[in-house]
């Protein structure tokens, strides 16, 4: 029988079994080696409230609030909200993550093969 995934859709390899989680989107059940795992930092506030907030608060300098949240989709949901993508059979092949995206200090996108350009420049 020919094999989709060299890991068979899973990073469980040498255990037998592994503990399930709950999709936070569907509340599917999914094995957690299996599970899509994405770390969100969000304000408490949304922006539009952020401005607000500021005005009325008494402390000049006062730091908002981060929710962290570590949210498992099952592979259906995480598909369907575009959180990954199907791949064609070369593209599987490819184990190296994906480039990330990086923003400055303005929060424009960084393009690093314009930063290594630059900085092959200034070697130079």
């Amino acid at each position: 029988m020919t094999k989709k995934r060299r890991n068979g859709g899973r990073n469980k390899n040498g255990r037998g079994h592994v503990a399930s989680i709950r999709c936070s989107n569907c509340s599917r059940m999914c094995p957690k080696d299996k599970a899509v795992r994405r770390f969100t930092v969000r304000n408490m506030i949304e922006s539009a409230a952020i401005r607000d907030m500021s005005e009325a608060s008494v402390y000049k300098e006062y730091v908002l609030p981060k929710l962290y949240l570590k949210i498992h989709y099952c592979i259906s949901c995480a598909i369907h909200s575009h959180v990954v993508r199907v791949r064609s059979v070369e593209g599987r092949r490819n184990r190296a993550p994906p480039a990330r995206v990086r923003f400055n200090k303005d929060g424009k996108k960084i393009n690093p093969a314009a930063v290594a350009a630059v900085a092959a420049a200034g070697k130079a």
